[in-house]
């Protein structure tokens, strides 16, 4: 059995004579600023409608802390503007009467139970009307 002498040594030392105390300090000292800061932040982003969270992984040698903020909300649904006037929003009526027209959209169930969605004209799909 090969051993060695001196990782057992280091190791029944304890961790603590692992870690230059000047390197402990300054984590210590990190990850207090990062905790005491990110309150501070949350706070004023729930002010304003925001969300924030922070997440930390590691031991008394090695740690890691992040902190991820933000507008709440989904960030794939695009906000689409309303009409300017009512010309506009009848040729926005019009332009999606013909489209229900053209596409004929039709929920179909699959052999799961899922509604898809069939169209009666290619490119309907993605929205792609004749104008």
């Amino acid at each position: 059995m090969l051993t060695s002498r001196r990782v057992g040594r280091v190791f029944a030392a304890g961790i603590g004579t692992m870690v230059p105390p000047a390197v402990a300090l300054t984590a210590v000292v990190t990850v207090m600023t990062v905790i005491a800061w990110t309150p501070a932040r949350s706070q004023e982003l729930r002010a304003t409608g925001g969300v924030s969270g922070t997440s930390c992984v590691g031991g008394f040698a090695t740690f890691n802390c992040v902190t991820r903020w933000g507008p709440a909300g989904d960030p794939y649904v695009r906000p689409v503007p309303a009409p300017v006037d009512e010309r506009e929003r009848a040729r926005l009526e019009a332009r999606d009467r013909n489209w229900l027209a053209r596409c004929n959209p039709m929920v179909e169930r699959d052999r799961y139970g899922v509604g898809r969605l069939r169209y009666a004209a290619p490119g309907c799909e993605f929205g792609v009307g004749e104008d």
